[in-house]
């Protein structure tokens, strides 16, 4: 029998992988089984790490806030502001919240003051 000659299908997947995985060390990029091993790890791991990022932010945005109103001297603590926040129907998120606690001192005091009147 003649040789039959292969298609390119194989080798278009096998590039591709090797194009995800060419940062990664040694046989990691080299060698289509380990190649395509650790690709399938990378992905999971960017995957859990989304949603530990999330989680990471928003309890660094917390801390944030927290610090500055106790700074401040309001006389009450994080998560009483908030239910006072949601309250008063003043619809800021904690990111916004930080990055004002951060930048401007002065208009988180003035929001902590508006909260305590419609208190």
């Amino acid at each position: 029998m003649t040789r039959i000659r292969r298609g390119y299908i194989a080798r278009r997947r096998r590039t591709k992988i090797r194009l995800f995985a060419s940062t990664f060390r040694g046989t990691h990029s080299r060698l289509t089984r380990t190649t395509i091993q650790q690709k399938m790890r990378a992905l999971v791991s960017a995957h859990r790490d989304r949603g530990r990022q999330k989680r990471n932010f928003r309890r660094l945005w917390i801390t944030r806030i927290n610090a500055a109103i106790r700074e401040i001297g309001v006389s009450y603590s994080y998560s009483r502001s908030i239910h006072d926040l949601y309250k008063g129907r003043l619809l800021l998120n904690r990111k916004i919240l930080a990055q004002i606690a951060i930048s401007n001192r002065n208009c988180l005091y003035m929001i902590s003051n508006k909260i305590m009147k419609i208190k």
